[in-house]
């Protein structure tokens, strides 16, 4: 069953996210078997929490199993601290 990563940013390092965070891990989704669906700037929050101006991601994973052995891979492992200051991120996980 396919899976999705929904995920929302509000990024405060726009330069250090797109040259060195976003590359390398695009690479390692694609490498692995995710699919960007949807990679958007400048949201609007129509209801709920959350602030406008915030990004939102959406990566196709062919199921939940594929999605977790990315998100806890060694390859991606440093990437994910690296973005640590660079953004606030919301990630979930979820099967359709």
């Amino acid at each position: 069953m396919p899976a999705w990563f929904i995920i929302t940013a509000h990024v405060h390092d726009r330069e250090g996210f797109t040259t060195r965070y976003s590359p390398p891990t695009a690479k390692i989704v694609e490498a692995m078997g995710g699919k960007y669906i949807v990679r958007g700037r400048g949201g609007q929050v129509l209801e709920g929490a959350g602030s406008d101006g915030g990004a939102a991601v959406v990566i196709e994973w062919p199921d939940r199993e594929t999605a977790l052995k990315f998100w806890n891979s060694a390859e991606y492992a440093p990437l994910k601290a690296m973005r640590e200051g660079m953004a606030d991120i919301s990630v979930t996980l979820v099967e359709g």
